[in-house]
């Protein structure tokens, strides 16, 4: 890691490190629409990691990667808060399949069938997959929850990162959200559940699950907005 000078060697810190960056990337790309390419991603992420790897103190007692991962994702977020990067069109959309299925699922009394939400849309099949791989992006938050509010008062890595900072109303409010996102989660249709547990329990990108699943990346974001827009519909009052 250093030069015949005894000088840290940047270049080969930023070799080391860059497998981090695509992983961020690849683990973020899920949460974002598809005109946002993962090697812009990339790009702007090993500019975080540059600015982590001049900033870093290892007296202040915090693991490098730990550092640097919390810079390249704020760095990430900052560019997408150049533009809005969810349009109202895909945000609109997004609500009418969440509507859907809310009706579906007191209409059925269990969780709707792709091809029956599609009908409920008044849809084919192949329309409505179309129309879930233009609305990936939506998650359970929406974009406020990343860029801040409109009075730019409110901050993703503020409100997820500095935890020591929450007060127990926000944790207890935080607390709550989660046990009923479990018991949401525990209904979903089966493949959609093990969706959702490699991609936030294990960390896996679309790609990886795609492989674990025998199906195409492109199905895998598909089935990811669809339980994002059942998981909505139940978490509304949460």
């Amino acid at each position: 890691m250093y030069t015949a000078k005894g000088t840290l060697n940047r270049d080969a810190q930023l070799r080391q490190y860059s497998p981090l960056v695509k992983r961020l990337a690849h683990h973020m790309i899920a949460k974002l629409p598809a005109s946002v390419e993962v090697d812009d991603l990339i790009q702007v992420g090993m500019i975080g990691l540059t600015e982590a790897l001049a900033r870093f103190e290892p007296s202040q007692g915090v693991q490098f990667e730990t550092f640097a991962s919390q810079r390249i994702r704020g760095a990430m977020i900052d560019e997408l808060r150049g533009g809005d990067w969810m349009s109202r069109g895909s945000r609109k959309s997004q609500k009418e399949i969440e509507h859907a299925v809310h009706r579906l699922e007191h209409r059925l009394q269990r969780p709707p069938m792709e091809s029956e939400i599609a009908a409920e849309l008044e849809m084919s099949l192949p329309e409505y997959q179309e129309l879930l791989a233009r609305v990936r992006g939506t998650q359970l938050v929406y974009l406020e929850d990343y860029a801040g509010g409109e009075d730019g008062s409110s901050d993703y890595l503020d409100r997820h990162v500095a935890k020591e900072e929450e007060n127990p109303e926000h944790i207890l409010g935080d607390v709550r959200m989660r046990a009923a996102l479990v018991e949401a989660i525990k209904v979903l249709p089966e493949r959609e559940q093990y969706i959702m547990s490699m991609y936030y329990e294990h960390d896996m990108n679309l790609k990886e699950i795609a492989a674990v699943l025998g199906v195409t990346e492109s199905r895998i974001c598909q089935l990811h907005s669809q339980s994002i827009a059942r998981l909505r519909s139940r978490l509304r009052d949460h």
